[in-house]
């Protein structure tokens, strides 16, 4: 499914200024908030999107790629890419608001199962490896859920007890009343730091977090046809989940290492080839480099300096396509810098008949 328009899902103009931008992000946010809106899917969608083209037209540059290109001048991190989350995206505006407490009144909400950190990390490929798709090892560094304790962070599941304070919500809530009716502050629970739950003694291994780091290998497929500036998401590979979340993500960005011999444009390769004076002229059948080795190439008589030759199919595979694009080589008629006497005499015979000149220009005198 396309994705809609930005300033679409935002209501506003495409000559919006920063403060209409904003205006019409927060006005969404109040009313799609999952927290107003418990169990609808529809309005945490909503929510995300509004994030998203929030996080896209308040940024300049972002917002002037997405004006030339659309969405297709965002690929490659330039916009909400891997490791995008609206409620960062929703935090980061509030700080501007006062916090939370101006939308929902209160400012408290409980930390408990949160996802883990997505991680990114960068893979270089060679020409060959992107022509024919591989498995990498990759080792990161990355918190994992602690052994001793099952990412609880106690010692041991007796020093865990319900918060005596807030009773296991996580929250405080204070009512004030005044002549507009009663008010209804909400905070974090200071004793338990809004978990809703104390822990006597902490773990000795992890000191209480539940997570410790480590250093691990995994696995990514990589598939024939990826470019500098692909991604590849690996489930549940990045940092352990807190309290029981779910662990994040791995992001792979793919950067291609230029090639010695050939040149990629697209799925298309392109290789520079030499070619002698009488090859040109007379026509030869040569062998040159292809990504799987060597094949026979004709040089058809006549051929001129720049002419371009292609060989189907023999280039990049089409990324999640069944063909590949083509190898494209590039002839270059090579001079001699230096030549014996007997080369010499025959170039100077040759001089002698027209044929060897260009359309219009008179033969000139070779003695």
């Amino acid at each position: 499914m396309s994705k809609r328009d930005y300033y679409e899902i935002l209501g506003i103009d495409r000559d919006a200024d920063s403060e209409s931008i904003k205006k019409a992000y927060r006005k969404l946010a109040m009313k799609y908030h999952p927290d107003r809106n418990p169990g609808d899917d529809e309005a945490e969608q909503k929510f995300k999107e509004a994030a998203e083209a929030y996080e896209v037209l308040h940024d300049a540059d972002k917002r002037a790629r997405y004006d030339r290109f659309g969405h297709d001048g965002l690929r490659g991190g330039m916009g909400a890419g891997p490791g995008f989350d609206p409620f960062d995206v929703f935090r980061d505006f509030m700080q501007g608001f006062g916090g939370f407490g101006d939308i929902f009144g209160g400012s408290a909400r409980r930390s408990g199962p949160r996802k883990g950190n997505d991680l990114q990390i960068k893979l270089v490929l060679t020409l060959k490896e992107v022509a024919e798709g591989v498995k990498k090892t990759i080792r990161i560094r990355r918190k994992e859920t602690c052994k001793t304790c099952g990412g609880s962070g106690a010692k041991s599941p007796g020093d865990i007890s319900t918060c005596q304070v807030c009773h296991g919500s996580g929250q405080v809530r204070q009512a004030t009343n005044s002549i507009f009716g009663q008010f209804v502050n909400v905070t974090t629970c200071s004793a338990c730091g809004g978990e809703g739950k104390t822990v006597k003694h902490p773990c000795p291994a992890c000191s209480g977090a539940g997570r410790v780091d480590a250093r691990s290998d995994i696995t990514v497929t990589i598939p024939a046809g990826v470019a500098s500036g692909n991604y590849l998401t690996v489930r549940g590979e990045g940092d352990a989940g807190v309290k029981g979340g779910p662990s994040g993500d791995v992001i792979v960005f793919i950067e291609e290492k230029a090639d010695d011999q050939f040149e990629r444009h697209g799925d298309d390769i392109l290789l520079n080839v030499d070619v002698s004076i009488v090859q040109a002229v007379l026509g030869d059948e040569i062998t040159i480099p292809t990504l799987d080795g060597h094949a026979k190439l004709r040089i058809e008589p006549g051929t001129q300096t720049g002419k371009i030759l292609r060989m189907r199919h023999r280039g990049i595979p089409h990324l999640n396509g069944f063909s590949r694009g083509d190898q494209l080589v590039k002839v270059t008629v090579w001079t001699p810098e230096k030549i014996g006497k007997d080369v010499r005499k025959l170039f100077k015979e040759m001089g002698g008949f027209d044929d060897v000149y260009p359309p219009g220009q008179r033969k000139r005198d070779t003695n």
